[in-house]
């Protein structure tokens, strides 16, 4: 079943009724709803002004909803997680730590190897020459010593937009803004995904960097990235006015986690996709796979 995304931009009272979830607005201003819980995947929470009860936090843990808090600029920045989101969790986060450099370096080539493929095939959708961006896909090798994506990055993102100069940074001017506003949305569905496979996503492949929390969701779903860059390139040809993120904006990259990607040659919604990655790499970690199972971006 495809999981819904609810998005709360104003005032709003959330609570929990008969496992629904029930909301309820100031005032009576609108008449109150409720949703199963159980229908839910992602819930971005962005007024300053919502109550949420702890009996429903409790439930959202409990159906491994992904809720997304948003700063005083609107953006995605802190997520609610279950510290336990499998049966055995443990047995396979023992596997996950025990795991050896050489398999984390495999499996990290195999990730930047699925990350410039599936680029180049957004450029290619756009009318760019990849050429090169094939050659440095097929040329990763274990751990990217080489650094392709460093080299596949530069190219891509002189090329994805009809922009000159664009710079991709978090502080750069837009559409970097629409940028990471979807891959905070991305990050949280793979953050998900990873804790229901029973894995730590503190723990990467990859990123070390102390202050992470999510170096193994921000290692996993580099692959997915151009998913999200493809949503923001029709809101740029589409949109003469990106430089705040309005609701209408938000509307296509909250519509993210349903994306249809295909995997195996076969569809589904990014959500379900991610999951079956994550799962995957619980099997990779344990010796019964040796490959990663990635979404091939199909335009």
């Amino acid at each position: 079943m495809i999981k819904r995304t609810l998005f709360f931009g104003n005032p709003v009272y959330l609570s929990t009724q008969n496992r629904q979830l029930h909301i309820r607005y100031p005032n009576d201003e609108k008449p109150e709803k409720s949703v199963p819980i159980e229908d839910l995947g992602v819930v971005v929470l962005e007024h300053r002004q919502i109550t949420l009860s702890n009996a429903l936090m409790d439930q959202l843990i409990e159906n491994q909803v992904a809720v997304i808090f948003c700063n005083n600029k609107h953006m995605p920045h802190a997520s609610l997680m279950p510290m336990q989101g499998h049966s055995e969790s443990a047995a396979r986060i023992q596997e996950q730590l025990q795991a050896s450099l050489p398999l984390k370096k495999n499996l990290w080539a195999q990730t930047i190897q699925s990350k410039i493929s599936n680029q180049a095939a957004l450029l290619n959708s756009r009318g760019c020459p990849t050429q090169n961006m094939r050659h440095w896909a097929q040329a990763v090798q274990s751990g990217d010593a080489q650094n392709h994506e460093a080299r596949a990055a530069a190219y891509y993102w002189s090329q994805l937009f009809a922009i000159d100069p664009f710079k991709r940074g978090r502080e750069e001017d837009p559409p970097n803004n629409l940028l990471n506003y979807g891959y905070a949305i991305l990050r949280a569905v793979c953050a998900r995904a990873l804790v229901a496979s029973g894995l730590l996503p503190i723990v990467g492949i990859h990123h070390k960097n102390k202050y992470n929390h999510y170096a193994l969701a921000d290692d996993i779903m580099e692959p997915y990235r151009p998913f999200v860059d493809q949503t923001v390139c029709y809101i740029v040809d589409h949109y003469e006015d990106i430089e705040e993120l309005t609701p209408e904006l938000k509307k296509y990259l909250l519509q993210i986690p349903v994306l249809d990607v295909t995997m195996d040659g076969s569809k589904s919604p990014l959500m379900v996709a991610m999951s079956r990655t994550t799962n995957s790499l619980v099997d990779c970690f344990g010796g019964r796979m040796r490959k990663i199972l990635y979404p091939k971006m199909v335009v």
